[in-house]
C-alpha cells in the first residue's frame, strides 16, 4: 500500500543472519525468552506443504478502513461472505486483511470473536489468511465510532495508521501495543486458518524512517515470545530504508515484499531476494497504470514460485480503483483502474483478467 512511492530496479541485497533466543527488554534489562528465527529448512518445509498462493490484500467494499471494517456496528458478514466468494470463484487462497489496535482497545473479546467470524467465512471458501497489526501509511490520527465518507476519486481517503501519531504523543500507548499483539497472537497461535502474521506494513513510510525501528523490533520480540505455529514476517519495500531492511530480513521467517513495477524490474527484486533462500511472498502488487498488471506479474509470480497477493479485490469504499497521485474529484470511474478485480456486484473489471488469473490458479 505504498503511498506514491515506487521501488527501483533492484532491491538492495542485504547480508542477513538467523536466530537470536532472547531479548533484553529496553527499559528494565530483564530477559525474556523468544523462539529463534526459523531456519532455512523449516521456512521452506512449512512453503512446499501450501501450494501456490495467490490472492488479494482484502477490505469488504462497504469498509473505507480497518476500523469501518472491524468496529462491532459496520462489521459486515454479508458482504465478507459474498466478496470471498468471488475470490474463491478465481481460485484464490489467501487473503491479506489489516487489523487496528484500536477496534481491539474498545472491545477485546468482541474483536477476537469477529476475528473468528471472518476466519470462519473464509475458511468456507477455502481461503487462508495473513493478518497485519501495524500500519505507517496513509492518516494518521483516527477515531473510534462512526467513520467518514469517502473523497470522491481520491485513493484511499480513510485510510489510517496503527498506531500512528499517537505512539510519539502517548508514550504508555506502547504497554496498550504489546497487549494487543500478545493478547491477539495467543488466542490465533494455533489456529490453522490462519497463513502467517505481517507484523508491520511499511515501516519507515510517512516519513518515519528510522522512527519505525522501536516498534518495528517490539513487534518481533512481543510475537516471538508468544510463539505461534504460523511464521513472522514484515515486507521490505523500499530499499533506501537499509536500517529497517537489515532488522527485516534477518527477522522474517518467511521473506514478504512490495513491488509495483513492470516485469523486468519485478523479475530482479525477485532474484535479489531468492539469495536468502527463503521462501517469498509477495503482499503487493499490480497497478495498471504503473505497468503492473495480471498479465506480466502473476504469470512470473507463478514461474519463481513465489506467492503472488494483488491490491484490492472489490471496489468499494477505499476508492483503489483510482491511482495514489491522480485524483478524480468529481468521483467519475477512470478509464483504467489502478486497483482491484471485481465490482460490487460480482462483475470483472476485465474479463480476460479474470480468465487469466483462473487459468494460472488451476481454477
Amino acid at each position: 500500500m505504498m503511498k506514491k512511492y515506487l521501488l527501483p530496479l533492484l532491491m538492495i541485497v542485504i547480508a542477513a543472519s538467523c536466530g537470536q533466543q532472547e531479548n533484553k527488554s529496553e527499559d528494565t534489562g530483564t530477559a525474556t525468552k523468544e523462539r529463534e528465527v526459523w531456519s532455512k529448512e523449516k521456512a521452506n518445509d512449512w512453503y512446499a506443504t501450501k501450494g501456490w498462493l495467490a490472492g488479494s490484500n482484502f477490505t469488504p467494499s462497504t469498509a473505507i478502513n480497518q476500523l469501518e471494517f472491524w468496529q462491532a456496528e459496520t462489521f459486515d458478514t454479508a458482504t465478507i461472505d459474498k466478496e470471498l466468494g468471488y475470490a474463491e470463484g478465481i481460485g484464490f487462497n489467501v487473503m491479506r486483511v489489516f487489523l487496528h489496535h484500536l477496534a481491539w482497545q474498545v472491545d477485546k473479546d468482541g474483536f477476537k470473536n469477529r476475528m473468528d467470524t471472518y476466519l470462519g467465512i473464509a475458511d468456507k471458501h477455502h481461503i487462508q489468511t495473513m493478518f497485519v497489526f501495524f500500519d505507517d501509511v496513509w492518516d494518521s490520527v483516527y477515531h473510534a465510532g462512526k467513520q467518514r465518507e469517502p473523497k470522491p476519486g481520491i485513493h484511499n481517503s480513510g485510510w489510517v495508521r496503527d498506531p500512528g501519531k499517537l505512539y510519539y504523543d502517548e508514550p504508555s500507548l506502547v504497554d496498550t501495543l504489546e497487549m494487543y499483539v500478545k493478547d491477539v497472537l495467543t488466542t490465533f497461535k494455533n489456529d490453522k486458518r490462519i497463513l502467517l502474521w505481517d507484523l508491520y506494513n511499511e515501516p519507515g513510510n510517512s516519513g518515519y524512517g528510522n522512527k519505525s525501528m522501536p516498534l518495528l523490533r517490539k513487534v518481533f520480540s512481543w510475537s516471538r515470545q508468544v510463539n505461534p505455529d504460523q511464521p513472522l514476517s514484515a515486507g521490505v519495500w523500499k530499499p533506501e530504508l537499509t536500517d529497517l531492511n537489515k532488522f527485516q530480513l534477518e527477522n522474517s521467517d518467511v521473506i514478504t515484499y512490495h513491488n509495483y513495477n513492470k516485469e523486468d524490474e519485478h523479475a530482479k527484486v525477485i532474484d535479489s531476494l531468492k539469495k536468502y533462500g527463503r521462501p517469498l511472498i509477495c503482499t503487493e502488487y499490480m497497478a495498471r497504470t504503473r505497468g503492473s498488471l495480471f498479465s506480466n506479474i502473476m504469470p512470473l509470480l507463478k514461474k519463481e514460485n513465489v506467492g503472488a497477493i494483488n491490491w484490492g479485490l472489490v471496489a468499494g469504499k477505499t476508492n483503489t480503483m483510482y491511482a495514489w497521485d491522480t485524483p478524480m474529484p468529481d468521483g467519475k470511474e477512470p478509464k483504467v483502474w489502478f486497483h482491484d478485480i471485481f465490482r460490487k456486484d460480482g462483475t470483472p473489471y476485465s474479463e480476460d483478467e479474470v480468465k487469466l488469473i483462473k487459468s494460472l490458479t488451476g481454477k
